[in-house]
């Protein structure tokens, strides 16, 4: 969490990191313990494109078509990581996986649905930490492409 919050401030991020009493290691937990919608939830999910990291922050509303994002990226097979893959591309475990704070550079694509929420909430490195942001923020911090995942 201290490398996330490093990069943050870094960046100039606006929000701070949150410590919530539990875990969120869902979306749905997630809006549940801060009282938002579902879809403000910024899901990092890294997935292991043809053996190389692709960091996708989806809206916690949508489900991420693998074959329809490959495509796009020009990638011929995109899959959920392994955690050990995880691990060792972000430093951080499942659950709590960061959009930033990463030990190298992980190309990073942020869903175009996540553009209507004012605030989103994305993790901060462990299942029980937040930050708030919002959608052209998480661009800048991420150097992230926007996509459309669905």
């Amino acid at each position: 969490m201290q490398k996330v919050a490093a990069a943050l401030r870094a960046a100039g991020a606006t929000g701070e990191i949150v410590i919530l009493d539990e875990a969120v290691p869902t979306a749905a937990a997630a809006a549940a313990e801060l009282g938002c919608e579902v879809g403000a939830i910024a899901n990092s999910l890294i997935f292991d494109g043809d053996g190389a990291p692709v960091l996708i922050l989806t809206s916690g509303a949508h489900r991420v078509d693998t074959a329809k994002v490959a495509a796009e990226l020009g990638i011929g097979k995109l899959k959920r990581a392994t955690p050990e893959f995880v691990k060792e591309h972000t430093g951080q475990a499942i659950g709590g996986v960061a959009p930033v704070g990463h030990p190298g550079p992980v190309p990073t694509y942020v869903d175009r649905a996540l553009e209507q929420y004012p605030v989103i909430w994305a993790a901060a490195g462990i299942p029980h930490s937040v930050f708030p942001t919002s959608y052209a923020e998480l661009l800048t911090l991420t150097e992230g492409s926007e996509i459309t995942v669905n």
